[in-house]
């Protein structure tokens, strides 16, 4: 996609070299904005092959309002595992495991996922619940009814349980819009891991449009990604330069099971990519 090489090239020609939480250090460029029209395909980056599994998997589990890696271990996801490991291995109960047999546990023990498994009130917390408040559900109405609203927002930022949650939400705030017939949403991220994060973020969020939208009776419109520190790790750039030497492809097409009326049924199953061709897949360390 020219939109995420575009940001790319933007953070290393005009960011700033920035020192950060993880101790990694990064370039970082603050303000960008990428607009990415979901009539014209379904954006996964195709200049490395991105895990959809994982992208569906981790929005159904969001949507449920689900915290526990449980689910998510269960089918295969290893993308949130690295924060309760870090809080397992200053434990007295560490045994030296590697995080692949911490994950083990997590799957084989129900017991011990519900002690080490959370992560906090995390998205699907704050989704579902700030504060007593179902934000999807108070969403999902307010468009089927009040569709020119200027008030159609979900926040994942609670100021009084950042403290409880492994990781304070990086894509933090998203606003719909309904125009047309069409169902649009702009996301605010305060903070992006450029490599490994916006690829997953692009994708899940434009699905997550594409199924609000099925189940208002709308069409997708347009995803509109606002980010606030736009940053390439320092260990990524040999990886984000592969990207930048290769030519994008066309993009796939994604399928949505037409029956399904409300978004709390949607299953893995009910979603069907078609025409993905990307490049070969390529690896990198996340910074915790």
């Amino acid at each position: 996609m020219k939109q995420y090489l575009d940001l790319c090239k933007t953070i290393l020609e005009n960011g700033s070299k920035k020192d950060d939480r993880t101790g990694t250090g990064t370039i970082s460029y603050f303000g960008y904005q990428m607009r990415f029209d979901l009539s014209k395909g379904f954006p996964l980056l195709t200049t490395k092959r991105v895990h959809l599994k994982s992208i569906i998997h981790e929005l159904l589990w969001f949507i449920s309002g689900d915290t526990n890696i449980k689910y998510l271990v269960d089918n295969d996801v290893r993308i949130w595992n690295d924060w309760p490991y870090a809080t397992y291995k200053k434990s007295s109960e560490y045994q030296g495991e590697s995080i692949e047999e911490f994950a083990l546990k997590v799957k084989e023990s129900d017991e011990f996922a519900e002690k080490w498994g959370k992560l906090g009130p995390v998205y699907g917390k704050q989704w579902r619940d700030f504060g007593g408040v179902d934000q999807l559900e108070w969403l999902i109405n307010e468009i089927k009814t009040n569709p020119t609203s200027r008030r159609l927002i979900i926040s994942a930022w609670n100021p009084a349980e950042i403290k409880d949650m492994a990781l304070p939400p990086c894509h933090c705030f998203m606003q719909f819009y309904v125009n047309d017939g069409k169902l649009s949403c702009q996301l605010y991220q305060r903070s992006a891991d450029v490599f490994l994060g916006v690829p997953f973020n692009i994708a899940s969020y434009s699905l997550f449009t594409m199924m609000i939208a099925q189940v208002c009776g709308l069409e997708p419109g347009t995803f509109v990604h606002t980010i606030g520190d736009a940053h390439i790790y320092l260990n990524h750039l040999d990886q984000i330069h592969l990207q930048l030497s290769r030519e994008p492809r066309e993009l796939p097409r994604m399928l949505i099971n037409p029956n399904v009326k409300s978004i709390y049924d949607f299953k893995y199953d009910d979603f069907t990519l078609e025409g993905y061709n990307p490049h070969k897949g390529i690896k990198g360390k996340v910074a915790v």
